[in-house]
């Protein structure tokens, strides 16, 4: 059996994704699939993702990856990773498409007239880069990164959860925006761990470790998070 699974549906860089998590858990089985049924049968997946969220739904659907993704996430540890976050909430002003509806709201995108830093400079978007990751609550995933650990960040839109409770962490890019969200068996990410050096290698080693309380649910996922 495939312990962990990144589902590959065209898009992004996989490949880093699994090499990172391979450093971490060496003696685990990862595979990179585009196969519904490796996805469903792994005891792990990871969500990851690069580009525009219009063609990622498209491409999940067309490969017939939609609903393997969808019962990952409500039924064992799931870790998205940048498009892999945003996908999973309700709709994106990216396109104005529908999501996959598994977290409770809407992905934005950086609003130009905020785009200025401390001294008045134009910030430039995307949003590419280090940046500090502020934890807002504690999880399992956070064990061993300090808080306002710097991550690398390469996105346009952000996650504007409708629930506060979902959120587990905050960076700052002309506003404040919504970087980690959490509830039960799902952690996401709007940065990417695979480019973050050392701490990204300990929330991945965390994510390979991490045991949470699966609860099998058919709802949007809304409460508050797991840890």
């Amino acid at each position: 059996m495939t312990d962990v699974a990144v589902v590959d549906y065209g898009m992004g860089n996989l490949r880093s994704v699994a090499k990172a998590v391979e450093r971490v858990a060496p003696r685990l089985a990862v595979a990179v699939t585009s196969d519904p049924e490796t996805v469903r049968c792994a005891a792990r997946v990871v969500f990851p993702g690069q580009g525009a969220m219009p063609d990622c739904m498209r491409e999940l659907q067309a490969r017939g990856l939609r609903e393997a993704v969808v019962e990952a996430a409500r039924g064992k540890p799931f870790l998205g990773i940048c498009i892999g976050l945003q996908m999973l909430f309700e709709r994106s002003d990216e396109g104005g498409i529908a999501g996959l509806g598994l977290l409770p709201g809407q992905v934005r995108r950086f609003p130009v007239e905020k785009m200025t830093d401390a001294q008045g400079m134009r910030l430039k978007v995307p949003h590419m880069g280090w940046n500090q990751v502020r934890q807002t609550v504690p999880h399992a995933l956070w064990e061993g990164i300090p808080q306002d650990a710097r991550f690398y960040f390469v996105h346009s839109f952000f996650p504007e959860p409708a629930n506060r409770g979902i959120v587990a962490a905050e960076s700052f890019y002309g506003v404040p925006f919504a970087c980690a969200c959490a509830r039960d068996n799902v952690f996401a990410v709007q940065f990417h761990p695979e480019k973050s050096q050392a701490a990204g290698l300990q929330l991945l080693a965390n994510f390979v470790a991490w045991q949470p309380t699966v609860r099998r649910v058919t709802e949007p996922i809304s409460a508050s998070p797991a840890t």
